[in-house]
């Protein structure tokens, strides 16, 4: 138990030197949102730039949030009909292809093979047979799907754009909730540290480098009570599903050691006479990341007390019922001392979870089965693009617990069945060793805990070091009353309780505030190294924009457009333009980016594994990728400013992206939507797909770049 005491601390000293590293690195330095802290329940009268400016020093932006509820129905239903719109032209496109092929009218060939003329659909459709639709389901009025998406977005659109104006020029009901940007990493901290207002539960920091895809827009609507009284529901929800499944796993755990149960109890043989048991598997958060370390908490409790206790107590429960039935009197002694042989519901559990669960990794059905198969029955360019583009996203909230779990019953069985331990180490390598490749070449997500939920989960194996000593002291405490020697064991069980318990209040008085925070003298030699090579360095609108981002809605032309906070300060968005330039580069070597202190000092392997904590920070930074030692891609003046606005404000309508076909369909209705909606921002086009002669959709996955849909991302 030291030893894993030891690891556990090893692992976090390591863990917060990595984080210092990867947080003050060039590239995450550079980040609009690494400077960035979120308030929530601001006081109204200070919703205005003037006042947050004044009460807050190195203010570089300010965003102040509207109610957007109205806005995005409008978006929705812009993007919904665009999409239908999309989905209408092209059945209507393959519906003239194969009348085409079918009547020997067109040749059929591939849209990529030849340039047709625009053709009119009504020479090979009969109008009868054009795509339609119900405004509702089953009751809603049928209409022509195609002309009533081009006169739904004419009518739509202008209103959008109209209410994104509104909503840009601080016109709006404004939100209790303020995302504010500051020069320094180390003022946005001091920012989120500091008590703001003498009120409680009032102007609360709720996360600092915060992430714009992380938002979780409709939760800031929430006040703290309502807040507060959500999370607590949210807790007797989990609390009760707890409760309720202690049944079906109690079942597990009787079934784990019913070959030893129907030999010693006769009335039960007939169990022996049935199949082979089949094994059974298993609010209020501003931000995804949030709403993952919350998760990880209550799936914790939930695994410890299903997945482990309910089903170690009742196996234990069973491998001695026989004699209980003989003599009731004896169950406590005999449950401790027959506890160890629950364990061979884990010996079983821990091979085949790990021999399951790297198969489903490395296998990864669900995207083999939407690549392979889902996506040859896309009916549009834009399902077979996004069937080809997503990646598995891990659910950080729900895949730690699992793995943290299995580390506890280890642990817990260390002593009393150590047989477990081997077979715990052959599933957690396989795991290891799936989990490991598909994090290099398969998943990819757009959380960022910072470390906060491995930290978590190493304060959570300290679960298993509790339980294996309790259970120690249990079995040690049996024969307290039998035999006199028996009380040294006791008294030593207990001084080992003690220790630990010391040890966890040390560990998170001492190393939890590090995984949390960044120290200030850290901060403050980056802040002046990054002075000095550029890095947050605020210029004029005269900079160089970037070359792959995308123009604003046409509502927001002109660079300034999207700022008109004027001597009021009524606009959604003040402060300092962007951070970019030339000047943003910084040198790549090593002690540079670290701590200025040149090349790191190589250390011994025996200093490596037992003196994390010795690590310099440009040893911890060597050990970091090289794209880390470069600053984000420069933002342009656009980008910045509509960082931590919400979507539907800067939305744009999506393009209209046809397949292109060999009868020239496809061109004529391009055309026509592009006369019809190009005044309002639509833009269709049919490059980068193709219909061939059986009417299916076909594009080149190695242009994805090139596709109509392709979006370059920026590094907020």
């Amino acid at each position: 138990m030291r030893f894993v005491l030891y690891l556990i601390w090893r692992e976090l000293s390591y863990l917060i030197k990595l984080r210092q590293a990867y947080l003050l690195s060039a590239w995450n330095s550079s980040r609009i949102s690494s400077r960035t802290v979120l308030f929530t329940n601001v006081p109204d009268e200070y919703l205005t730039h003037q006042r947050l400016h004044r009460m807050f020093s190195g203010v570089s932006q300010v965003w102040l949030t509207s109610d957007f509820a109205h806005l995005e129905e409008q978006v929705d239903d812009v993007n919904k009909t665009a999409l239908k719109l999309e989905g209408g032209e092209m059945k209507l496109i393959q519906k003239a292809v194969k009348a085409a092929v079918k009547s020997r009218k067109g040749s059929g060939a591939d849209g990529q093979t030849t340039q047709p003329k625009p053709t009119s659909w009504n020479e090979f459709v009969a109008s009868k047979d054009r795509p339609t639709h119900r405004l509702k389901l089953l009751i809603g009025k049928k209409v022509d799907t195609i002309d009533y998406g081009k006169d739904h977005l004419r009518e739509l659109l202008p209103e959008v754009q109209a209410s994104q104006r509104s909503h840009i020029a601080g016109k709006e009901k404004l939100l209790n909730a303020v995302f504010i940007e500051f020069e320094t990493m180390a003022a946005a901290q001091t920012a989120s540290a500091i008590t703001i207002h003498d009120k409680p539960a009032t102007f609360v920091a709720r996360q600092t480098g915060i992430l714009p895809g992380e938002i979780i827009w409709k939760n800031l609507k929430m006040n703290s009570w309502n807040r507060s009284l959500r999370r607590g529901l949210a807790t007797a929800f989990i609390f009760a599903m707890i409760l309720f499944w202690s049944f079906p796993v109690a079942v597990v755990g009787i079934i784990s050691n019913v070959n030893y149960l129907t030999g010693n109890v006769p009335f039960l043989r007939w169990i022996n006479d049935i199949p082979q048991a089949v094994v059974a598997k298993l609010a209020g958060a501003i931000t995804l990341s949030e709403v993952e370390q919350q998760t990880q908490s209550w799936y914790f409790a939930f695994q410890v007390i299903q997945v482990f206790l309910i089903t170690t107590f009742t196996s234990g429960a069973t491998a001695v019922a026989s004699q209980i039935v003989s003599n009731p009197a004896s169950a406590v002694p005999l449950l401790a001392q027959n506890l160890p042989k629950a364990s061979n519901f884990y010996i079983s559990y821990f091979v085949l979870f790990g021999v399951a669960q790297a198969a489903k990794y490395l296998i990864n059905i669900g995207g083999l089965v939407g690549i392979l198969i889902l996506s040859k029955f896309a009916g549009t360019p834009r399902k077979k693009y996004d069937k080809w583009m997503a990646l598995t996203a891990p659910s950080w909230g729900s895949e730690y617990p699992v793995f943290t779990n299995l580390g506890v019953i280890a642990i817990s069985y260390a002593i009393i069945a150590p047989l477990v331990l081997g077979f715990a180490t052959v599933g957690l390598a396989l795991i290891y060793i799936a989990y490991k490749y598909n994090m290099l070449y398969v998943f990819s997500t757009n959380i960022d805990t910072k470390g906060a939920c491995y930290a978590r989960a190493m304060q959570q194996l300290l679960v298993g070091v509790y339980l294996a000593e309790f259970c120690l002291l249990g079995l040690f405490a049996i024969n307290i009353g039998n035999s006199a020697v028996a009380v040294g064991p006791v008294v030593l069980q207990v001084i080992l309780i003690i220790v630990t318990i010391v040890f966890h209040i040390a560990l998170k008085r001492k190393l939890y505030p590090l995984v949390s925070k960044l120290p200030m003298n850290l901060l403050e030699e980056s802040d002046n190294r990054h002075r000095r090579t550029g890095i947050g360095k605020t210029v004029s609108d005269g900079g160089t924009a970037r070359n792959d981002s995308n123009e604003m809605h046409p509502g927001y032309e002109g660079k300034d457009e999207i700022v008109t906070s004027g001597p009021e300060g009524t606009g959604l968005v003040s402060g300092a333009a962007a951070n970019f330039g030339d000047a943003y580069r910084i040198k790549a070597e090593t002690g540079d980016i670290a701590n200025g202190a040149g090349q790191p000092q190589k250390r011994s392997l025996f200093q490596r594994l037992f003196r994390p904590q010795s690590q310099s920070a440009a040893e911890t930074s060597a050990s970091l990728d090289a794209r880390f030692r470069e600053p984000v891609h420069p933002y342009d003046v656009q980008e910045a400013r509509k960082a931590y606005l919400h979507p539907a404000i800067v939305a744009k309508p999506p393009v209209v992206w046809l397949a292109r076909d060999s009868l020239g369909v496809s061109m004529k209705e391009v055309s026509d939507i592009n006369e019809k909606l190009a005044v309002h921002g639509v833009e269709a086009t049919d490059e980068g797909a193709i219909v061939n002669q059986k009417g299916k959709v076909e594009w080149v996955e190695e242009s994805a770049r090139q596709a109509p849909l392709w979006d370059g991302r920026v590094m907020y």
